[in-house]
């Protein structure tokens, strides 16, 4: 496979065919500028549609889960006033409990001496106290934990922070020579 006619004269005085006519309308452009628009109008349809219905729906579901929550609290508080009401409006009855005599056999004498037979009782008023503060340190307490050490992880640690600077560098050298060799 040789050049052998490199003369180009031939071909310009009537020896060769004509070239082709060019296009006045550019169809690739043409279709790739309908495609892009076409994404462009998806996208913002899309955009509407979250905003129009998606969003509404779940601001609705969040406000709904908080009224929930407000519900349920609501109760545990009027449940603890009740409790707190009736343990303050309780009625303390003390308990006379009588020691049974039972008879010895001994022949000592027994000398009686008097003792206080009152049994105090709790107060409920403060068992519902305790138990309400136990709950409540129960429910607010969460140990978060912290850590101690930075993690030895990424890309910064393994190869350090000048390499990485001086890779910033060697490529912005590169782009400046790439540049001047367009150029020239």
């Amino acid at each position: 496979m040789a050049f052998e006619n490199l003369d180009m004269d031939d071909m310009d005085a009537g020896g060769g065919e004509p070239p082709p006519p060019e296009e006045s309308s550019n169809r690739a452009f043409l279709i790739a500028a309908g495609i892009l628009g076409a994404i462009a109008v998806l996208a913002l349809l899309c955009i509407a549609a979250y905003a129009l219905i998606l969003r509404p729906q779940q601001i609705r579901a969040r406000d709904q889960q908080a009224a929930t929550v407000n519900a349920q609290n609501t109760q545990v508080a009027l449940a603890i006033t009740q409790t707190s009401a009736a343990a303050a409006a309780a009625t303390f009855t003390p308990t006379i409990t009588a020691i049974p005599n039972t008879p010895t056999s001994s022949p000592t004498a027994v000398i009686a001496v008097p003792t206080n037979t009152l049994i105090p009782t709790q107060d409920p008023r403060t068992a519902t106290v305790a138990a309400l503060l136990t709950q409540a340190a129960v429910t607010t307490q969460t140990v978060v934990p912290t850590s101690t050490e930075l993690p030895q992880t990424g890309f910064a640690d393994n190869v350090g922070l000048p390499t990485m600077l001086g890779l910033a560098l060697l490529l912005v050298v590169v782009i400046f020579l790439a540049r001047r060799l367009r150029s020239a």
